[in-house]
């Protein structure tokens, strides 16, 4: 399955962890591919490491980072909260940020204001981004937020390790709620009815790897 034409505008994926390091050395046991440091991201207590995932999508995988002083607000993407490693969300990229933000809005769905970020890759590499919020747009994180990288390279194209994707799906209470949201935005997702959830499967040189 290819990711771009299943998951059409997909950016990145989100796995929040309450422990960084030992869920990394955990997707890296189970997979055979250990993902690359990525950098931090500075005031807000968090750090992350990546993993390609074909073309221009790569997962993320996001907690907290020990060697910053305990940040003024929350940690990105309830990552305080979390008692254990889940895909927390995921990203689009549409080409037009502004323009997808208000034809989402004039379909009904708001999905938040945008704002500015930055970071530093470990070579020292400058990354800025806008983002929408969408943990505000929509708590549950079935609904995706929107990121543009605008000049900065995109972290795809850093040389990270590979482990392709396979499948990118969602259950929810009620599928019917979300799928409008995801028609607003331009994009899509396999969604069945259950707890509300997101699983991703990957292509591994140990053979498919399946994540929640």
């Amino acid at each position: 399955m290819n990711a771009n034409a299943s998951v059409p505008l997909l950016d990145h994926l989100v796995l929040a962890t309450p422990d960084l390091v030992a869920t990394v050395a955990d997707f890296a046991r189970r997979t055979g591919v250990t993902p690359a440091p990525g950098g931090v991201h500075v005031g807000l207590g968090t750090r992350n490491h990546l993993v390609g995932l074909g073309g221009t999508n790569y997962l993320e995988i996001i907690g907290p980072d020990p060697e910053q002083p305990e940040p003024s607000g929350p940690r990105p993407f309830g990552v305080d909260g979390l008692a254990a490693p889940r895909t927390i969300t995921w990203a689009i990229s549409p080409s037009d940020l502004d323009a997808t933000v208000a034809a989402a809005r004039a379909r009904g769905y708001d999905p938040g204001d945008v704002r500015a970020m930055s970071r530093r890759r470990p070579d020292g590499t400058l990354l800025e981004w806008r983002l929408t919020d969408g943990a505000s747009a929509h708590p549950s994180g079935l609904v995706p937020f929107l990121i543009d990288w605008g000049a900065s390279a995109h972290p795809s194209a850093s040389g990270l390790p590979v482990t392709p994707l396979l499948a990118l799906s969602a259950t929810a209470p009620d599928p019917d709620e979300i799928r409008p949201l995801l028609t607003a935005l331009g994009t899509d997702l396999a969604l069945t009815e259950g707890p509300v959830g997101l699983s991703f499967t990957v292509e591994a040189p140990r053979g498919p790897v399946t994540f929640g």
